[in-house]
């Protein structure tokens, strides 16, 4: 099976000892270690050509989490999407992160070895609505300059800053952590205020 090898960055001297890579060089290496992991890479370039995003296979070069948009709405508390982007992206110490607004949830990218060293924490998650996937399962993955928020249409929440540059899975855990503490404590909240309306209702009858 042949893949598209990544092209090598143009470096470019500032003049000062300080060398840069074009955002543009980037975004070119991020397109091609993406397409790499498909077996026919021409046919991914075409959905992402003619729908904008491509079926991609996980567990090879990265696996995905599936976090619920209510996790990351209770802790971020807000419900604007552009608040919500730039939350995940400090959250997640810039780790790439594609957003499905119409399904309401978000992917965080991560090491493909995830499904089986975190499994314990997996297996947890799961009762949270939140899923691992790895090899066996296809991820929807906009094209790489797709990173404003569509309602409909998937999108980079985080951009990928560079190939291969992942979520580290720790970060991706205590996000997920305090989100279902937020969402308990919300969930508790909610419940002493029914409460209350209960008992003063009871007694104005």
């Amino acid at each position: 099976m042949s893949t598209p090898s990544s092209p090598a960055l143009r470096p470019v001297d500032t003049g000062d000892g300080a060398v840069i890579h074009l955002a543009s060089d980037r975004r070119l290496a991020v397109e091609h270690w993406l397409l790499s992991t498909h077996p026919r890479p021409r046919q991914a370039r075409a959905e992402w050509a003619q729908h904008g995003v491509a079926l991609l296979p996980l567990g090879t070069l990265f696996s995905a989490v599936r976090i619920p948009g209510p996790l990351v709405q209770a802790i971020a508390a807000t419900t604007d999407p552009q608040e919500l982007d730039a939350f995940l992206e400090d959250a997640l110490d810039g780790g790439p992160v594609i957003s499905d607004p119409g399904g309401n949830r978000y992917y965080a990218l991560v090491p493909a070895s995830v499904p089986r060293t975190w499994r314990a924490a997996v297996d947890d998650w799961r009762t949270q609505d939140v899923d691992v996937l790895g090899r066996g399962s296809y991820l929807g993955v906009p094209r790489v300059d797709a990173v404003e928020y569509r309602p409909l249409g998937t999108y980079w929440s985080v951009p990928m800053p560079s190939a291969a540059v992942l979520c580290p899975p720790l970060t991706v855990a205590r996000l997920i952590a305090a989100g279902v503490h937020r969402l308990s404590e919300i969930a508790e909240d909610a419940g002493r205020q029914s409460g209350i309306r209960s008992v003063t209702g009871a007694g104005d009858i």
